[in-house]
């Protein structure tokens, strides 16, 4: 039997491909990619003031899937334009809030931090993701190192975005702060960058780190995977809500390394709750400490939910 196919709308940042490919996969859907590309013009006006036109995008595509998966607002315009050609005979999710009226689309998927309701919303604990703790189980020995006893920290390290800036000032300070407590006689470190980490962060961390430590300084998913298979507690900078549900998946410790917000955000402070009560995350502070948690696989949870609303709309 042949699988059915999904086309995943999304501008090509490698946090919108991991969730649109995560759902796809989580599905088992056969998918193609499309990074989407508007006219110039239209890059500047938000979703809900621009027409539902696929005239608007700089290259078309064509559509032979009976399931759109969408994230990102670039995506929005051209998934609602698609819908209204094929009406029924598609089933459109986007992911995250789409900024338009709900009704677009066929189902809504977004995590709870970001206070969407409706009849279509499917609401996920931290953000789905495209790691499954089979593909991490995989690529556990990628990574080998002598442990002496000594326990593995993963410090997974994100870049700025319009809430942290990575200042000099900010980066120095919390890599100093996670060199003080893990220190070499206990503790290995496994320093991972990500797309967002800029050279100079990186260069900081080889300089900070690679001593006594073990410093990543391009970007390996191989090596990401194996970091969060063989560690003992994982350390994520609080820039990246992806990298946290990521790791997350593991049910080990994990550590948010906080930055000075450059402004506030009620995402962001309702994430950080969230994940807290769950007993997921803790702030890093002056002490290390060991808890644990049920593994966060929100994409299993929410599969059979998604498969049952595409079956009452006629798609399976």
């Amino acid at each position: 039997m042949l699988k059915l196919k999904a086309l995943l709308l999304t501008q090509g940042m490698h946090g919108m491909v991991s969730q649109v490919e995560g759902l796809a996969k989580g599905l088992k859907l056969a998918f193609k990619h499309e990074t989407i590309k508007l006219k110039p013009f239209w890059n500047y006006i938000p979703p809900k003031f621009t027409p539902i036109s696929e005239n608007l995008l700089t290259k078309k595509f064509v559509c032979d899937s009976k399931i759109i998966i969408s994230c990102g607002r670039k995506s929005v315009i051209p998934s609602i334009a698609l819908k209204k050609r094929f009406g029924k005979e598609i089933f459109n999710i986007h992911i995250q809030d789409p900024k338009v009226s709900l009704k677009n689309f066929d189902l809504i998927v977004c995590p709870e931090h970001d206070n969407l309701n409706g009849d279509n919303v499917l609401k996920t604990t931290g953000s789905i993701h495209y790691l499954t703790k089979k593909e991490i189980s995989e690529n556990s020995k990628y990574l080998r190192f002598n442990k002496e006893k000594k326990k593995i920290v993963a410090f997974i390290i994100g870049g700025p975005n319009k809430h942290y800036n990575y200042s000099e000032e900010e980066v120095h300070f919390v890599f100093n702060k996670v060199k003080a407590l893990f220190t070499p006689d206990k503790y290995k470190l496994v320093v991972i960058p990500s797309y967002r980490t800029p050279e100079l962060v990186i260069k900081k961390a080889f300089n900070t780190f690679s001593f006594n430590h073990h410093v990543i300084k391009d970007i390996n998913k191989k090596a990401y995977l194996s970091s969060l298979a063989i560690a003992d507690y994982v350390i994520v900078t609080c820039d990246s809500t992806s990298m946290i549900s990521e790791a997350a998946l593991t049910g080990k410790p994990i550590y948010v390394a906080m930055f000075k917000p450059k402004r506030t955000s009620s995402r962001f402070t309702k994430f950080y709750s969230q994940f807290s009560k769950l007993g997921i995350t803790k702030e890093l502070t002056e002490r290390v400490d060991n808890w644990s948690y049920d593994k966060l696989d929100e994409i299993n949870r929410i599969v059979p939910i998604i498969k049952e609303k595409m079956k009452l709309n006629g798609i399976i």
